[in-house]
């Protein structure tokens, strides 16, 4: 784990990040790590879990919904309205 605590966060792409997260979370979980590297890993955890939610609102951003005339054809596509 050690290791990963070197990689900068935001370098990161949203799968290394979940699986980085997840692997905290069950190290967190066991209960087996010393007070002073919980903190660490859970501020870690913090720091991946924001990176994640910011590759998310991007790809939220750039998905579109297609767009189609009154036959069903395609016409284009639009901002996919996700709220």
């Amino acid at each position: 784990m050690a290791e990963n605590t070197q990689i900068d966060v935001s370098r990161l792409t949203f799968e290394r990040a979940i699986e980085e997260l997840e692997t905290i979370v069950k190290r967190l979980e066991d209960g087996k790590v010393p007070l002073e590297e919980s903190v660490t890993i859970y501020e870690r955890g913090e720091a991946l879990k924001r990176r994640c939610e910011e590759l998310l609102r991007q790809a939220e951003a750039r998905v579109d919904k297609i767009t189609t005339d009154a036959s069903g054809q395609p016409t284009g596509t639009a901002p996919l309205d996700v709220q």
